[in-house]
């Protein structure tokens, strides 16, 4: 029971984090937006690198990038809530219905994952040259959250869930 009530935690924990950046990067809309305007820019990388021909000018870009962000944090949060809250209800069912409840957990930190990673570490990482930059680098932070979702994922498939307590070998 003890890992099953720990898998759940881990999940709703992700679901609040996820919760927590998604709300912080509406309320503070001009702040967080300065960020993605500046990776898109590409304004702060190492002057003269060849791949400023990547850098996307057009401001509206930068918005329905920075709205898709929102969107995907959101969309990880809500999922980690519901299958969180999946988790906790289930409990106390048999192997097949515990395991049947991760699926929502599974999709949200799957989504978690490959928002920072992809999102952050590749596009932004890697084909806007944000690790060129001081001051707009997001890569360490993105890192830590994509691995820190990634080992709750690991963590929360993993077959150890199980109610039935095994029998020492000296028992038995």
């Amino acid at each position: 029971m003890m890992i099953r009530l720990s898998k759940s935690a881990m999940v709703l924990a992700m679901a609040f984090f996820a919760t927590l950046v998604a709300f912080g990067n509406i309320t503070d809309y001009a702040t967080n937006f300065a960020f993605v305007h500046h990776v898109f820019l590409m304004d702060t990388t190492f002057p003269g690198n060849g791949i400023m021909y990547r850098a996307i000018e057009a401001q509206w870009l930068h918005h329905l990038g920075y709205a898709g962000i929102i969107a995907l944090e959101t969309l990880t949060a809500v999922l980690c809530w519901i299958g969180g809250s999946k988790l906790l209800r289930a409990r106390h069912a048999d192997a097949a219905g515990f395991r049947a409840a991760k699926k929502w957990a599974i999709a949200g930190l799957t989504l978690g994952f490959l928002t920072w990673q992809v999102g952050f570490m590749s596009v932004g990482g890697e084909w806007f040259g944000m690790w060129m930059s001081k001051e707009w680098n997001g890569v360490p932070d993105a890192f830590r959250f994509f691995i820190t979702l990634l080992l709750v994922l690991v963590y929360l498939t993993m077959d150890n869930d199980s109610l039935a307590e095994p029998v020492p070998p000296a028992a038995r």
